[in-house]
């Protein structure tokens, strides 16, 4: 896929255009990201010219809140519409020098969560500073057109055969899905049965002593796919309180101090495109590998 801008009138449909390129729209700029109400631990990686941005979630923190009381362990310390699915900022725009302040009425500004990761789970989110673009990458999001790359560390090794760099696998599973009570929970289906199709693309980074450390690319976007899929293979993320093992967990934390109640599932890295304003744009993202990852798979 080429990375330059096609010259006109002839545009190919592969064709991109950087991001930068592009003029921002008004108020959306460095200086207006700057001023989110980031939650605990919150970083902002990258933003692109037309308002969409990836942030840095640390494990612990809600990607919005639930209940009355959440926001200050969430995204944002800011309320949340539901039914939009955004964070409500009230107004974050930048004084215009040129003007009295004044005699600019204030606009309510929005941010638009574009995915979501469970509260255990670190790395890369999402979100869009505009409402119509917000809901052209949600879209992409459910035509499987988004990139995403995790990093997890499992108990147990895989074959000698993905090792040392070999081509991936992908695993290939029927999950069904339930909600009880406002949690989800998903369990692996025997082959044949009925339930929704879940893919993975699977590599080895890193083995240790009981441990690996893997690269786990969805194919598909199913709840806690990732989860089932590893602790269906006898290989349970560490610290997974809901599918893991249990026993190896508590034999973990004992071992390594503040370890406890981290799920070992980090969001690394998304990319896709989108069209906009009649150009095609990439947006990509990577949140670094916290340290403790591979620490911990080489001190096993």
């Amino acid at each position: 896929m080429s990375a330059g801008r096609a010259g006109p009138p002839e545009r190919g449909a592969n064709d991109v255009d950087r991001p930068s390129t592009m003029e921002p729209p008004p108020n959306i700029d460095a200086t207006w990201w700057r001023r989110l109400p980031l939650g605990r631990g919150v970083e902002l990686i990258a933003h692109d010219a037309n308002g969409v941005a990836a942030l840095y979630k640390p494990t612990g923190l809600l990607s919005h809140p639930n209940a009355a009381g959440d926001e200050a362990r969430a995204l944002l310390r800011a309320t949340y519409d539901f039914k939009e699915e955004c964070y409500e900022l009230g107004s974050l725009a930048v004084t215009d020098k040129r003007r009295d302040a004044d005699e600019r009425p204030a606009r309510k500004e929005n941010l638009w969560l574009l995915n979501r990761l469970d509260s255990a789970t670190s790395g890369l989110l999402l979100v869009c500073a505009n409402r119509e673009l917000a809901l052209k990458i949600r879209q992409r999001f459910r035509e499987r057109a988004v990139h995403k790359v995790y990093a997890a560390l499992v108990f147990g090794k895989l074959g000698q055969s993905l090792r040392g760099g070999a081509q991936p696998v992908v695993w290939r599973d029927r999950l069904s899905i339930e909600k009880r009570g406002g949690q989800i929970r998903t369990k692996a289906s025997a082959r044949g049965s009925a339930g929704v199709s879940a893919e993975t693309r699977v590599k080895v980074l890193r083995v240790g002593q009981g441990v690996s450390l893997l690269q786990l690319e969805p194919l598909t976007g199913r709840s806690h796919q990732l989860r089932v899929q590893c602790a269906r293979r006898g290989l349970p993320i560490v610290g997974d309180a809901t599918y893991g093992d249990f026993a190896a967990n508590r034999l973990f934390s004992k071992a390594h101090t503040g370890t406890r109640g981290r799920l070992f599932l980090h969001s690394l890295e998304t990319r896709f495109d989108y069209e906009w304003r009649g150009r095609t744009v990439r947006f990509a993202a990577r949140a670094p590998l916290p340290e403790e990852f591979a620490r911990l798979v080489g001190a096993q």
